[in-house]
């Protein structure tokens, strides 16, 4: 390392070189250091050629992005080490399929191969870290490399190693409010940067997307709910808890990636709720408040005392499940609706209506799956393909917006908003939680025990799914603490009967792919997939999107001609964007392949095929226990089947070898997987 610094320093790096293949980038980086006096200008010639010699006879393309062309001439005096950055990748043939954007030039008298070894050690081990990586792909100078250069000596300290081996934020402390008080110490440092690395025109991407993720999701489920609830509970109130809850938790919580939102279950929770209210003839609001208040005191007391480190019994298995069940929500909202259009058509509806609501359904999810896909293709600048890849969502809803009023003829469904802001039933704000009953204030922390483990595992399982391994975050979880804030938000919310929100898989985990930069790696059998190297962690966008959210109840008549067959598009997009990542679906694509082509992945080349479709067959069940229980008239216990997982998983240990288990349950995808594809 010391010698990378030492180069660095002395002006042997070279930033931006334009080039397209070995050759020009050899000879530019050549006539450089030349022309710094690192080189002397009689032997340029006779370096560029044995550099090319060398690289005739074999590549010397490592993959992770980097080449290390090198020669040793007795002419050269001292060993050399020349660090190049090119102006946009190549590919030069890179094992692992990675275009080449890092050339070292490892140049020296003959004595100096042995010397040189450890560098060619120490460069291997530095670049196949994805956030060096990054961080050297974007710096300006030579300073900001040299401190990409002390991050990485912290990251792979002993230290640190051992301080990774525990899992982060779910030890249990013994103190009262412990781990509380760890969140907010591991995560304050990085209060300011959080808003400083929001300041970047992918957030903007990000921001317009999610903004629209948010909106659409917050206006069904309010529609719904107000249907459910008689009007109780409808849109306004679902828009303006997500502006409020996402405001705040955007500003003090732990892990702001983190998208709140209504859910399914908890829509589920509040029907019931209010039919119970009602066939016992009790007020519903005041009963819902009071429910929401024990709910929040008790999730309060969660977080307190540590319970969060529960979660540590959660594996992979779980998770993915999981997030495989919400994706898959998506999906079949978005496919039922298309549906519904087809067997609904009355006077105003016809067979165009029905066509088009499909075309601009199958038009913005085509249009925002092929720009997500476009940074990755030949044509344009890198930076303009990165542009379309993160505004993807944006301008395909705009564009598919634009064709719906183009063609203002046909009927369209539009997003339901409300025509001014004001509560759906027009009752008071505040809930006089002095209505309900004596009895009901005490017999409220009933149900108030089923609310909180629904948002306990939801909030906690969102977590776990964000915070993975392979969404390389750095700034540090905080469980408990989102716990905390999740559970005082929704007392606050149970006060004014707002609909109670938790975090939402699906749009968080689009809020981190949305601000991901991602690296290109081909397989040997000629399959891509797209790996995340640097997700930008901070707090603008999810404050900019909840604070557009609540701007939104002050131009509701505009939000009248965005048509509901692009927010199906949108929806389904989300969908199949969240599958993108999950194991699950790998391995259960495999059902489907020709096992002489399987990937080579680590789990296949240590487990058998057979244990391996067995485990993702328990995987499906499991995961169709979960949708047979969630659409059926026990959908209250859902919670509790999500618990269950958890010694599912257990007594997998007892049909499963431990060995097995641990390379298909592994908590992130081994280093040795990544440079085998």
């Amino acid at each position: 390392m010391k010698i990378l610094r030492d180069a660095i320093r002395n002006g042997s790096f070279v930033l931006d070189v334009d080039a397209g293949d070995i050759g020009s980038i050899i000879r530019e980086s050549l006539r450089q250091i030349t022309a710094r006096g690192l080189l002397p200008a009689e032997h340029s010639a006779h370096v560029e050629g044995a550099l090319l010699a060398r690289e005739r006879r074999a590549s010397t393309v490592i993959g992770n992005a980097v080449a290390v062309p090198h020669a040793y001439l007795d002419e050269l005096l001292e060993p050399l080490v020349v660090f190049v950055r090119l102006a946009r990748p190549i590919n030069l043939g890179a094992p692992d399929g990675i275009p080449t954007q890092f050339v070292f030039l490892l140049l020296g008298p003959t004595g100096a191969t042995v010397a040189h070894l450890d560098s060619l050690a120490t460069i291997a081990r530095l670049m196949s870290d994805d956030e060096f990586r990054y961080s050297a792909r974007i710096a300006q100078s030579s300073q900001e490399v040299l401190a990409a250069l002390d991050q990485f000596a912290q990251r792979t300290a002993p230290e640190a190693a051992d301080a990774a081996k525990g899992v982060e934020g779910l030890e249990y402390t013994g103190r009262l409010a412990g781990g509380l008080r760890d969140d907010v110490a591991r995560r304050w440092p990085h209060y300011l940067s959080d808003f400083r690395d929001g300041l970047h025109v992918k957030c903007v991407g990000s921001t317009l997307f999610l903004f629209f993720a948010c909106l659409a999701p917050a206006v069904t489920f309010g529609g719904v709910m107000a249907v459910q609830t008689n009007g109780a509970i409808g849109a306004v109130e679902m828009i303006a808890a997500s502006a409020l809850c996402g405001v705040v938790f955007a500003l003090i919580s732990g892990q702001p990636l983190i998208i709140l939102g209504g859910t399914g279950p908890l829509l589920v929770f509040t029907a019931i709720l209010y039919r119970l209210c009602a066939d016992m003839g009790i007020p519903f609001l005041p009963s819902y408040g009071w429910v929401g208040l024990w709910s929040a005191f008790i999730l309060v007391v969660l977080a307190v005392t540590d319970a969060s480190c529960l979660m540590r019994f959660f594996t992979r298995f779980t998770d993915e499940i999981f997030s495989a069940l919400i994706s898959l929500i998506f999906i079949y909202e978005a496919v039922k609706s298309l549906v519904h259009i087809f067997e609904d058509l009355d006077v105003k509806k016809h067979h165009d209506t029905a066509l088009l609501t499909l075309l601009l359904a199958l038009g913005t999810f085509y249009i925002a799956m092929s720009l997500a896909r476009f940074r990755r293709s030949i044509y344009l600048r890198p930076r303009i393909r990165e542009f379309l890849a993160d505004f993807g969502p944006a301008i395909a809803l705009c564009a598919m917006t634009g064709v719906s009023v183009w063609l203002h003829e046909v009927y369209l469904d539009v997003l339901p908003a409300p025509d001014e802001f004001g509560t759906t039933s027009g009752r008071a704000w505040v809930v006089d939680l002095f209505a309900a009953p004596m009895w009901v204030r005490f017999a409220a922390s009933g149900p108030a025990l089923l609310v909180t483990v629904l948002v306990f595992l939801d909030q906690n399982i969102t977590a776990r799914i964000v915070n993975s391994p392979d969404h390389r975050l750095h700034k540090g979880v905080a469980y408990h603490l989102d716990l905390c804030v999740v559970g005082v938000l929704m007392g606050v919310c149970s006060l004014f009967g707002l609909p109670w929100l938790v975090a939402a898989t699906v749009r968080s985990l689009n809020h981190v792919r949305s601000l991901a930069s991602v690296e290109e790696v081909v397989a040997p059998n000629g399959e891509t997939r797209e790996r995340m190297i640097h997700v930008r962690e901070n707090r603008m966008t999810g404050l900019a999107i909840h604070l557009l959210v609540g701007l939104s109840l002050l131009l509701l008549p505009f939000l009248k001609t965005v048509p509901m067959a692009v927010l199906y598009g949108l929806f389904l997009f989300m969908g199949v964007v969240s599958m993108s990542g999950n194991q699950f679906f790998e391995r259960l694509s495999l059902w489907l392949k020709d096992p002489a082509l399987y990937p080579v992945t680590h789990y296949i080349r240590r487990v058998p095929l057979r244990t391996i479709h067995v485990f993702t067959a328990l995987q499906v069940i499991c995961l169709a226990v979960l949708w047979v229980v969630k659409a059926s008239v026990i959908g209250i216990l859902f919670p509790v089947l999500i618990a269950l997982l958890v010694p599912v998983r257990l007594l997998a240990n007892r049909w499963f070898p431990a060995d097995y288990l641990a390379a298909l349950d592994a908590e992130e995808e081994p280093e040795e997987e990544e440079t085998r594809w």
